[in-house]
């Protein structure tokens, strides 16, 4: 299992929110909390929102505590709206284009989780990808594959019913092909620059952890030094709560969503068919 963030809000240097915190994201890639990949090392990845068009990324196969370049670059790049990752790998190599988040145009896309026998499936998943999104696909995680099926089954115009689908035929694909009774395990982040959405599922029930901040106040609590700086309705999103007061973290509820729109914050039902 990994580890990612993401944060919607004011602009803010990323090293406020990566860095900086007690139990940061670069610290849970050394010792994380989850028993079964306490460390989280191979390779990590970091993408903004800025004034461009299309979000930037910054990837390497270097563990997260040991990148000069990450911290200089965290430090230094302000956003509204950005996301990190730092990756465990389960089947996939350690590679560059095996690192989140992952990119379509103005889409960013990361996961938490795995596809249960990904190496059975990933012939089948991958033929029903679009043509129009089948050369984006530069690496080979499962991960990656899910991106890509969200974005053939409609992304670009409805997420969550995108994400249900995919959720759904990689389901069925192991099921009915491959007797696989549960196959995914996931949570994700995915934006497309304005909107910021988080999902928990797992297929038997068991999902791995996703945690949002549930107030402005308590997100001040995070890093203090920029109390005001967040603005009025900024909102982040983690694997594993940060900061000295991990308690304030309000844990997403298992086969959930969020949507962090404009000034709302809401959490539904996630359940494919």
């Amino acid at each position: 299992m990994c580890r990612w963030l993401a944060y919607k809000g004011a602009p803010i240097p990323m090293s406020d929110l990566l860095i900086t915190p007690q139990h940061n994201l670069i610290q849970q890639s050394l010792k994380a909390n989850a028993p079964r990949t306490p460390t989280n090392g191979d390779g990590f990845g970091l993408g903004w929102y800025s004034n461009q068009p299309n979000p930037g990324l910054f990837r390497s196969i270097r563990p997260a505590w040991n990148d000069t370049n990450l911290i200089d670059l965290a430090t230094h790049i302000e956003s509204p709206l950005f996301m990190a990752h730092v990756r465990a790998t389960s089947l996939a190599t350690i590679q560059e284009s095996n690192c989140h988040p992952f990119r379509f145009r103005e889409w960013m896309f990361v996961h938490n989780g795995q596809i249960g026998e990904f190496e059975k499936l990933r012939r089948d998943l991958l033929l029903k990808v679009d043509p129009t999104y089948f050369n984006n696909i530069q690496g080979t995680t499962d991960s990656e594959i899910m991106f890509h099926l969200a974005l053939t089954y409609g992304l670009e115009k409805d997420v969550p019913s995108a994400v249900r689908k995919m959720v759904e035929v990689v389901e069925t694909t192991a099921k009915k092909d491959h007797g696989i009774d549960a196959a995914v395990w996931m949570t994700l982040g995915i934006s497309d620059g304005h909107t910021l959405w988080g999902f928990r599922y797992g297929s038997d029930g068991r999902c791995p952890t996703l945690y949002i901040s549930p107030s402005i106040e308590d997100l001040v609590m995070v890093n203090p030094d920029i109390d005001g700086r967040f603005g009025d309705n900024a909102v982040c999103l983690v694997s594993e709560p940060m900061g000295k007061f991990e308690e304030i973290w309000k844990e997403v509820p298992e086969q959930s969503m969020v949507v962090v729109r404009d000034n709302t914050i809401e959490v539904e039902s996630f359940k494919p068919g």
